[in-house]
């Protein structure tokens, strides 16, 4: 223990005189490699409710003739000319972990992060019913630094979806539902906050070190995400 003590210590120090070579600053590397995002989708997966999406219309808008006398009254008819009450059919879509041998994951490749999304739902199209389905999204995420917000966030962009479980019916309106609900329910999504990446350090006596992440830059290799956190050295008040 101590001597995990002592190396940490060092380790402090080696990084606070190369940061005050360089005007106090310094930058360290996050690597996220794959298997990371795969861990933590089964977790996700395991722990909780699987993210659902609704896709369902407005209500209707009651007539203009709501609002007369005559709308409280009641008609009551032979239950032989009732309609039959309909199934509710759930307008949603849901992210799967799998889907026809094709796993929800994060992937880097060719300097970009592509993520295939697995899903499953239901439609209610007009004068069919309803209508189950299931598919795969063929995602690209984009990184970006969100300056005011000071966090590094992803876009997802859907870029094509695979459907099957349709019977051929409402096929391509389905896609577009899909790929509206993504790209505007998903999106952003919150990679690294800077607040999140800074802290304390203690040093020799009371004394203690400030270390202030002032900025981030990420870089896609194949297999990994590097993240490069520039940090800044400040007096702890």
């Amino acid at each position: 223990m101590n001597r995990f003590r002592a190396f940490g210590f060092l380790a402090v120090l080696v990084l606070a005189l190369s940061a005050a070579a360089y005007g106090q600053r310094t930058e360290i590397t996050i690597s996220l490699g794959e298997q990371f995002f795969e861990t933590v989708i089964d977790s996700v997966f395991a722990h909780a409710a699987p993210p659902e999406f609704s896709i369902a219309g407005s209500s209707a808008s009651r007539g203009p003739l709501a609002n007369e006398p005559w709308s409280a009254l009641t008609i009551s008819y032979p239950r032989s000319f009732l309609p039959e009450p309909k199934v509710a059919c759930k307008e949603a879509i849901t992210l799967r972990r799998e889907n026809s041998g094709v796993r929800t994951a994060v992937l880097f490749r060719d300097g970009r992060i592509s993520a295939p999304l697995a899903f499953s739902g239901g439609y209610n199209p007009p004068l069919v019913g309803c209508v189950q389905f299931a598919g795969l999204a063929e995602t690209t995420l984009d990184l970006e630094f969100d300056e005011p917000g000071q966090r590094l966030i992803a876009r997802a962009r859907v870029t094509n979806v695979n459907l099957n479980g349709t019977g051929g019916v409402g096929g391509s309106v389905i896609a577009r539902l899909v790929q509206s609900s993504i790209d505007r329910k998903i999106n952003p999504i919150e990679m690294i906050s800077l607040d999140k990446l800074s802290f304390l350090l203690p040093l020799q006596g009371d004394s203690k070190m400030r270390m202030v992440a002032k900025a981030i830059r990420p870089e896609v290799h194949p297999g990994r995400l590097d993240i490069h956190v520039v940090y800044e050295f400040k007096k702890a008040q």
